[in-house]
């Protein structure tokens, strides 16, 4: 049953749940530079150079990059916790339970998503850019540089690969439905073709190894907005 809030209560309530989402990723940050020199020896192992620093500043920033993306990871599933109890009060017992389903959806696709560019995506981006020297160069690569390189391969890829969980939620809100998305298929195809391409090495394994995946995920959320459009048409007929 739905329960009505007056606007001062919903904004308070919103401050309040702000606060919280903050305070989590504060506190993870925090927890993961504790042990960000574990982090960065996991992933450092991916270099086949030795990393170099520059200065004290640059072992500063590659820390804290390693640990906000972490405390990121962590605080997503807070944050849409925190989400699902601000909403709470406008849904119905059954949109409750589904909306809360997405918590640790969104937390374990985020990290498959991670998962995807660190061991597939990012490995052959690293040995392509490298293999474009051709012994021409001296090469010195800075820790943050590599980190940075990393981070800006394999973050995108951990939201990308939420698109099911954001196709449910909106489709539940009518927003979207499988009609639109099917449609929206050719340009989606298309979009997504060129951000394989642009973001892999220019052979064609490489560009298969991530069209592939992206196109799944498209699938899956038409075949996800498919299923709940059928239920609301349904409980529509049943309700009229």
């Amino acid at each position: 049953m739905r329960q009505e809030m007056p606007f001062l209560e919903h904004l308070t309530d919103l401050r309040r749940r702000l606060i919280i989402v903050l305070s989590a990723f504060v506190v993870s940050l925090v927890t993961c530079f504790l042990f960000v020199d574990h982090i960065y020896r996991f992933l450092a192992n991916r270099a086949t150079e030795k990393l170099a620093v520059l200065g004290p500043g640059d072992i500063l920033a590659i820390y804290l990059k390693l640990a906000g993306v972490g405390a990121v990871a962590v605080t997503i599933p807070i944050a849409a916790y925190q989400a699902w109890r601000f909403v709470v009060p406008a849904l119905t017992e059954r949109e409750r339970t589904v909306a809360l389903m997405y918590i640790p959806a969104l937390f374990l696709l985020f990290l498959f998503g991670l998962g995807f560019a660190y061991f597939v995506l990012f490995p052959m981006m690293y040995r392509f850019v490298l293999g474009l020297s051709n012994g021409s160069f001296d090469l010195v690569i800075t820790a943050n540089d590599y980190f940075t390189f990393m981070l800006n391969i394999c973050l995108p890829f951990g939201f990308l690969f939420e698109l099911p969980v954001a196709v449910l939620f909106l489709s539940h809100l009518g927003i979207l439905n499988p009609h639109r998305l099917a449609r929206m298929r050719k340009p989606a195809y298309f979009l997504l073709c060129v951000v394989s391409i642009t973001i892999t090495p220019p052979d064609f394994v490489s560009d298969v190894l991530v069209i592939v995946p992206l196109i799944v995920l498209y699938e899956l959320s038409v075949t996800i907005s498919r299923v709940v459009h059928r239920k609301r048409v349904a409980e529509g007929a049943l309700n009229g």
